[in-house]
């Protein structure tokens, strides 16, 4: 995302030469300063300059900035210096300690009143997630930078140029993230706003980035013609602005175009321009990603001489980027994990021997208070009846516990299954919520607009604006359609009635409690992800159950399918994908639904425990072992139907659940 995605700080765009002279006329200055507050002046031109060329300076002077403004309580200024921290962690690639900036900024902007910097550090976190990839991570942050920013915009007008910019960058930072996201319509509506916004505002920096990102649009389409035009328009713009990072990256993307058409030559031609830009702007990412491009295609050419030449420049680019420091901070951090994870597993250990010890004292009291009984049944015989019914009360109401003990399991384990069946339909209701909220939003500025232009006369750009006004309004009638449709559909499946059976759509209740056991889980752990396969039979299957017990049975089994290939996520070899298989069937008036997962798999020795109640192999307080139980009861005893599992070790499960047609 360039570096629009990072800040909205003011870079320096001088040559190399005169940044060197300003940074010593400053530093010449610094030294000179006796009063702290010229001294702030002059730390924060320090950290501008320093942002764009040495980040590990811009640290150092951020931090007397920062010391500064807590010692006179200057919030402002301590603001400033927070967010030249948190973007020169950023950059330099420490994630974690660049995001606690982040957020300490946005409660120094609070106090102060500062809506417009709240809404920049909300950018500048949503936009961090999506360097490291985490495109869901990061769009909940770039939304409500838009909604707080849109808010702000109702009372109050841009101070300056940088304001002005700000909300067309953070349009511009939702439509990419949308676009990696593979949500084409939400990328299209939101750079195609910032087009429109940077070519009224003559936003000329912006305008190369938001024509590649079109290209990008256009190429994800199969419109090789429209993307190609976009990428030579932000080209033109890019070498017109001497921007040569976004030069390099157009020319990149013009030349992975040409590689899928198989036109190599021209593939080869725009990666050798995208080297030569990165090299001339010395920007050592992309001179990598260049080099990586050209070295694939001359591999591919057979062309071993000039493979090897840019396989040399690759190896030296990636070298100089991950520094013998960073493999140190990398080490540092992993050694730093290990051995949280082994006081966790020392914790756990500790907790275990208490138990065996309480359980022990427990025994030896049993078997004391037993001795004891019997004790007195010797030296008591004439109280022998009398005893002998205490002890039966006694028992029948150590039953009378175990029972309710049970009964308040199961229930623990039905209202877990709900709490992540309400996560999934939560998510699933964002997105059209969303939607409406962002067309509602956008709706409200044109018309806006068309009231200035209906007041200067300009009835066609007015009607223009109607037009778009329309469109907008019937997606968000399509969208609120989609909300209400998805609420009716979970109330229907939720309904607790007498019992009584009815018809349902097995393809259709095995894919929603599929994605909905997904996203409850996403909801908990945002790094989890897991491809997800489905092969239903093309015929309809429709047959007569309980929709909420169904319901309840697939929730358990994909639960334990997406924990079983999370697990494994964590301790397996590198290139290891997760993968969840749902599979429909019917044959010979049985419907047949197959869970399949890819995790690490079931021990043989186990196997035939697992439908057991109470048996779990999860860590302690992380499962009940009553969900497979409560599935067995609910297919077998419920529904007359058969479950069967089928496991690897080291490869995954399948379970196969058979239910009569009627």
């Amino acid at each position: 995302m360039k570096k629009l995605i990072l800040c909205l700080c003011l870079l320096i765009a001088a040559s190399a030469s005169a940044q060197r002279k300003k940074i010593d006329s400053l530093r010449l200055i610094l030294c000179k300063t006796t009063t702290d507050t010229a001294r702030l002046t002059v730390l924060k031109q320090l950290n501008y300059i320093y942002f764009t060329v040495n980040p590990d300076s811009c640290i150092y002077f951020a931090q007397q900035a920062y010391e500064l403004s807590v010692k006179y309580n200057r919030i402002d200024d301590k603001a400033h210096a927070l967010n030249s921290l948190a973007n020169a962690y950023s950059v330099i690639g420490d994630f974690p300690k660049g995001l606690n900036f982040y957020f300490s900024a946005i409660r120094a902007y609070q106090l102060e009143g500062s809506t417009p910097g709240v809404v920049l550090e909300y950018n500048n976190i949503g936009a961090s997630y999506v360097e490291r990839l985490d495109y869901r991570g990061g769009l909940p942050y770039l939304l409500k930078a838009k909604n707080l920013w849109a808010k702000y915009l109702l009372t109050n007008k841009p101070a300056d140029y940088t304001q002005k910019e700000q909300r067309v960058i953070i349009n511009i930072n939702l439509g990419e993230t949308y676009l990696y996201l593979h949500k084409i319509d939400s990328a299209d509506f939101y750079l195609q706003l910032t087009y429109r916004e940077a070519i009224k505002n003559n936003f000329v920096d912006i305008l190369a980035n938001t024509q590649r990102d079109l290209g990008e649009l256009e190429a994800a389409r199969g419109n090789k013609a429209a993307a190609l035009s976009h990428y030579r328009d932000g080209i033109t713009r890019a070498i017109a602005t001497e921007d040569n990072e976004m030069l390099s990256i157009s020319y990149l993307s013009v030349s992975r175009l040409y590689h899928h058409s198989l036109q190599q030559d021209s593939a080869e031609y725009y990666g050798e321009k995208a080297l030569q830009a990165a090299q001339a702007g010395n920007y050592q990412q992309d001179a990598l990603n260049a080099g990586k491009a050209l070295y694939t295609l001359y591999d591919e050419d057979h062309n071993l001489p000039q493979a090897y030449k840019y396989y040399k420049l690759t190896t030296a680019a990636r070298d100089s980027i991950y520094s013998q420091d960073r493999v140190k901070q990398l080490l540092s951090i992993d050694f730093e994990e290990k051995q949280r994870q082994q006081q966790i597993l020392e914790a756990q250990l500790q907790y275990r021997q208490k138990i065996r010890t309480y359980v022990l004292i427990a025994g030896l009291v049993i078997l004391l208070a037993f001795v004891l009984i019997i004790w007195r049944t010797s030296r008591h015989r004439k109280n022998a009846n009398t005893l002998l019914q205490k002890q039966k009360q006694e028992i029948e109401h150590t039953l009378d516990k175990l029972q309710v003990t049970q009964n308040q399991l199961v229930q623990s384990e039905k209202m877990a299954s709900l709490g992540e069946l309400t996560a999934g339909i939560a998510h699933e209701i964002q997105n059209p919520l969303n939607f409406v909220n962002n067309f509602s939003d956008v709706s409200y500025e044109l018309l806006n607009e068309m009231r200035e232009d209906l007041k200067r006369g300009n009835q066609e750009s007015a009607l223009e604006i109607a037009d778009d006004v329309q469109k907008n309004l019937f997606k968000i009638r399509h969208h609120g359609q989609r909300a209400d449709a998805i609420v009716k559909g979970m109330l229907q499946h939720s309904q607790v009635g007498s019992g009584t059976k009815e018809l349902i759509d097995i393809n259709a209740l095995s894919d929603e409690y599929m994605r909905l056991a997904y996203h409850g889980l996403r909801s908990k752990d945002k790094s989890f992800q897991s491809e997800l396969l489905t092969h239903f039979e093309t015929r309809q299957l429709k047959i007569n159950a309980l929709p909420q017990e169904i319901g309840r049975v697939l929730l358990n089994l994909f639960n334990n399918a997406f924990y079983a290939v999370n697990a494994r996520k964590k301790t397996a070899e590198a290139g290891y994908e997760p993968k969840v298989w749902l599979t429909t069937s019917c044959q010979d008036q049985q419907v047949t639904i197959s869970v399949k997962d890819n995790g690490a798999g079931i021990p043989e020795a186990i196997r035939d425990k697992i439908m057991q109640p109470f048996f779990t192999t999860k860590p302690t307080g992380e499962g009940t072992g009553l969900g497979l139980s409560l599935t067995y009861d609910m297919v077998v005893k419920g529904h007359s139907g058969t479950i069967k599992v089928n496991s690897t070790e080291g490869q995954g499960s399948e379970f196969l659940v058979t239910l009569p047609v009627s």
